[in-house]
């Protein structure tokens, strides 16, 4: 949330340098937020928002009437189903709690159950397209019962499991009642129905979705998470990518996203391993070897650092913040 408060208020990682555009719920969640950060200001007798900033969310999770989740529980827009992709990303290895997050990363700022399970259903979508499933699975009706066990014991509600039982194939699109909204039922059936006939072209999935018209950068912002997920950078249009904005910091936010993911993943297997195998009462040296091996496993692909890639490419122009500890270090 602290990340959001810098780009809604300082423009952080914006292309333009400043937020041109926010939805109004994320935009309610981020300002009540900031009001709530009060509270934090008086329990560690901290002078400034930077300070403030600077707390971590361990810090912070105990505190008395301060909570990280800003929505009123009605609220379902599409804001946080296009934001959502690094989360799968990072988990794609453990289904079941990607998909977990996906959904708690909507409360933030979007408090209905029906934008929490967007999330959570798309989200095991990414999933699934990342750990190697073929479209047709991916667009299978019966993708969501054959994949429940990533779902835990609650189930999706009703209207977006009408989604995950294929309402949006609709061959017609806009003349059948595909609307591209800022209703998050209607804007995950918009993106899934330009991934379901977009003839395996990322490049045609995307003018799709912008030609339904209203919320057109958000539909095909949640089209591409899917559909680049699946397709890969290699099936993405050269020229697009050389328009991007900020392409090499982005390529190394997501070798991080890799990194770590692929870090995360394998400390708790190892954790369990070396758990296993200390009741099996084996000795201390054996265990210390599986540690050791780990730690040069972890060595071996470390990626570029951060502030390496802002003199990688001299076009590149990033915003210079007036927050110096952007990006070193952690927030809520």
């Amino acid at each position: 949330m602290v990340r959001y408060k810098w780009w809604y208020k300082h423009g952080f990682l914006a292309s333009t340098g400043y937020c041109f555009d926010i939805g109004k719920s994320t935009r309610q969640a981020l300002e009540k937020f900031s009001r709530r950060q009060q509270i934090l200001k008086t329990t560690f007798h901290l002078r400034t928002e930077i300070e403030v900033d600077r707390l971590s969310f361990q810090q912070v999770k105990h505190i008395p009437k301060f909570d990280v989740n800003c929505s009123q529980p009605n609220v379902a827009g599409n804001g946080a189903l296009m934001r959502l992709a690094p989360v799968p990303l990072y988990f794609f290895r453990n289904p079941e709690l990607a998909v977990e997050l996906s959904g708690q990363s909507a409360r933030l700022t979007h408090g209905s159950q029906k934008a929490i399970d967007a999330c959570r259903y798309y989200g095991a979508l990414i999933v699934a397209a990342l750990r190697g499933e073929r479209k047709e699975q991916l667009l299978n009706n019966k993708f969501y019962s054959s994949h429940r066990a990533w779902f835990g014991p609650r189930g999706l509600c009703k209207d977006v499991r009408r989604v995950a039982f294929g309402s949006y194939k609709k061959p017609g699109g806009y003349e059948m009642g595909i609307r591209s909204r800022g209703y998050v039922i209607d804007a995950l059936e918009a993106a899934l129905w330009a991934f379901w006939s977009d003839q395996n072209s990322f490049q045609n999935g995307v003018l799709a979705a912008v030609n339904l018209g209203d919320d057109t950068d958000t539909t095909a912002a949640i089209y591409g998470q899917l559909a680049g997920a699946y397709y890969g950078r290699a099936n993405i249009l050269p020229d697009w990518l050389e328009q991007l904005y900020a392409s090499d910091f982005i390529t190394c936010i997501s070798d991080w996203l890799y990194y770590l993911g692929q870090k995360n993943s394998l400390a708790v297997k190892i954790h369990n391993d070396i758990f296993y195998r200390a009741s099996k009462k084996l000795q201390q040296k054996y265990l210390l070897g599986t540690i050791s091996i780990y730690d040069g496993m972890s060595d071996q692909v470390v990626p570029r650092r951060i502030n390496e890639t802002r003199n990688a490419d001299r076009r590149l122009h990033i915003r210079r913040s007036r927050h110096p500890t952007w990006i070193s270090n952690g927030g809520l």
